[in-house]
């Protein structure tokens, strides 16, 4: 079939029509959904709801206890999942090969744990951190799994980002006498810094929205913690009990989940920053060093 120039016009101009079309899709879902967040928590939103403690089931009161219990849930994930997704993510990239088995069958496995369903993570965190360990219900038990949520998208998103890095580089480094360790992080970890930088914002939304996994782990309690192995409701988790247990605390719905907007909306941007602001350090220190921005590293 020959196609003529203006039947390729066409074509494009239908694709290109496609994705606009898309594209405004998305956001006027986005921003249907964010000017209701904000049209019915705004009236319900001030300080004393922030750093109040809940009365009434949550229908008084504010969320300053949660956000302790959101807080230290989020910190235990994040400090059992990075050391140990970013290293197993440094061992494929850098010495496991695309092809070899061993590599595949860790890939395959990390694909099938994004896969299953969060519920799921609760019944085992339950069963292994909360009674086998005996945890119990505590911010401790829900903190690492949720670690075990986030390891999958930690360890995908690192890999993907260090393999985009040319080979060039590393030749250039071994050539220049640079162990493998030195290499990694003076300079595939700069350079892989914005994909590290996605697969943690992944995680922490992940983490932060999470209700299902928690229900089993953390508990229910909306007071102070005043352990690791003291039970606490996050964020999410009170969302969700205000919305379907709670007659009258919709008005603290709508509030709860326009302060978890914006703390996830916070956490992207101060994320972003960071990263951009190591990425131009980086490449300030080359430029004096008498690197190149484009170019592999030369003695």
């Amino acid at each position: 079939m020959v196609f003529t120039k203006s039947t390729r016009t066409l074509r494009d101009w239908f694709a290109q029509l496609a994705v606009y079309c898309a594209a405004l899709l998305i956001c006027a879902a986005f921003t249907w959904i964010l000017s209701d967040i904000v049209r019915g928590g705004m009236a319900h939103l001030s300080l004393d709801f922030v750093i109040g403690s809940p009365r009434e089931a949550g229908r008084a009161g504010g969320i300053g206890s949660i956000l302790v219990s959101t807080a230290l849930v989020l910190a235990i994930a994040l400090m059992a999942a990075l050391p140990l997704g970013w290293a197993t993510a440094a061992l494929l990239a850098n010495h496991v090969s695309a092809g070899s088995g061993f590599g595949g069958a860790v890939r395959y496995s990390l694909q099938v744990l994004t896969a299953v369903p969060s519920i799921v993570f609760g019944l085992f965190g339950n069963a292994f951190f909360s009674i086998y360990l005996g945890m119990g219900f505590s911010i401790l038990s829900g903190g690492l799994t949720l670690a075990c949520m986030l390891l999958p998208i930690l360890v995908s998103t690192a890999e993907s980002g260090l393999r985009t890095v040319p080979d060039a580089y590393r030749l250039s480094a071994a050539a220049l006498g640079m162990s493998r360790t030195s290499t990694l992080f003076r300079l595939l970890l700069p350079i892989a810094a914005p994909s590290l930088a996605a697969g943690l914002l992944l995680g922490i939304g992940r983490a932060i929205a999470e209700t299902a996994a928690l229900l089993f782990t953390s508990g229910y309690v909306d007071r102070t913690p005043g352990s690791l192995l003291d039970s606490g409701r996050t964020l999410a988790v009170h969302i969700f009990d205000l919305s379907m247990n709670v007659p009258g605390g919709d008005a603290a719905a709508y509030a709860s989940a326009l302060v978890l907007i914006t703390a996830l909306l916070l956490i992207n941007m101060i994320a972003m920053r960071l990263t951009a602001g190591w990425q131009r350090r980086k490449i300030m220190s080359q430029n004096s060093n008498g690197y190149s921005n484009t170019d592999v590293p030369r003695a």
